[in-house]
């Protein structure tokens, strides 16, 4: 199983979300440097983690992103599921597959792909934050330099 980069982008962000102080806010261009990617791209995960009730966004010159709920209370599976357009493992349509009526991949896909998304509801955002102090090093390291 490959996730796409939006949902990639959308567990990176939670887990760099998660290790902020409580109710501390970032940016969303903030996040884009840390992990050196596509700010447009994140704005999009963004507003969909934020329609999703996973982050919390505030507009205008105070505002920002935060959690928007406890790291334990944020199912792994249940983001993925939120975020990934295709989760079938297979796309029969594009380009049209001649064996889609009597195909037997799709539901041997459709099975390892549930599992998958078993093991993956076994996890909260707190399980893949575990190692915070790890985490925090590595994203002090990454922290984009201050202009002067």
């Amino acid at each position: 199983m490959k996730l796409t980069t939006y949902t990639d982008f959308g567990l990176r962000t939670l887990m760099y979300l998660a290790t902020l102080p409580e109710g501390k806010l970032t940016s969303v261009a903030h996040v884009s440097e840390v992990y050196k990617i596509s700010r447009n791209h994140l704005v999009k995960v963004v507003n969909q983690l934020a329609r999703e009730g996973y982050i919390r966004a505030i507009r205008g010159k105070n505002g920002g992103i935060c959690l928007a709920r406890s790291p334990g209370d944020i199912n792994v599976g249940q983001v993925i599921r939120s975020l990934e357009t295709n989760i079938k493992g297979i796309d029969c349509g594009s380009p049209a597959c001649y064996l889609v009526r009597i195909c037997r991949l799709k539901d041997a896909l459709k099975q390892a792909m549930d599992a998958f998304l078993r093991v993956m509801d076994s996890y909260t955002l707190a399980d893949l934050i575990g190692n915070r102090d790890e985490l925090m090093v590595i994203f002090s390291e990454l922290e984009p330099e201050k202009k002067p």
